[in-house]
């Protein structure tokens, strides 16, 4: 599977011009192990997305985890766009600490991308997880996310 990172990032911010919003950055899009996709986006510092304890704002953090899946859900499924519309339709997000500085989420596909596009040929509505890790430049896990996305058939 070959990726355009640079194509997927550009989608992604023309689709959800909130994203500009935050100034969210496309740090890698890249393939994985049995076809699966790995995204990573950024969050830089900025004053005004800081929460009362100086981190960046729940909703900022929300932002930028469902960004990277998306980033994700573009990456393995563009093809298809043709055929059907990728939509969020669940989200869980634990805060396990605050982040400080830039913050980094790293989104990683929870199934094999042909096991989805088989569900979706057999006229299915597939569903599938997006896993999001966020966390400070230094590694430092701060989040947690799971995005599940669907494809939804053009009817």
């Amino acid at each position: 599977m070959s990726i355009d990172s640079r194509e997927v990032a550009a989608g992604l911010l023309e689709a959800v011009p909130f994203a500009r919003t935050l100034d969210i950055e496309f740090v890698e899009v890249a393939p994985e192990a049995e076809g699966g996709v790995r995204a990573v986006v950024r969050l830089p510092d900025n004053p005004d997305h800081r929460n009362h304890v100086g981190g960046p704002h729940a909703g900022a953090m929300f932002t930028l985890g469902e960004t990277a899946s998306g980033a994700v859900v573009l990456a393995a499924f563009g093809q298809v766009l043709d055929r059907a519309v990728p939509l969020a339709v669940a989200a869980t997000i634990a805060y396990q600490k605050i982040a400080l500085g830039p913050v980094l989420a790293t989104a990683r596909l929870g199934r094999i991308p042909a096991d989805v596009l088989a569900e979706l040929d057999a006229g299915q509505r597939p569903e599938f997880p997006v896993e999001v890790e966020i966390g400070t430049e230094d590694g430092t896990t701060t989040s947690v996310m799971t995005v599940t996305w669907t494809l939804r058939p053009n009817r």
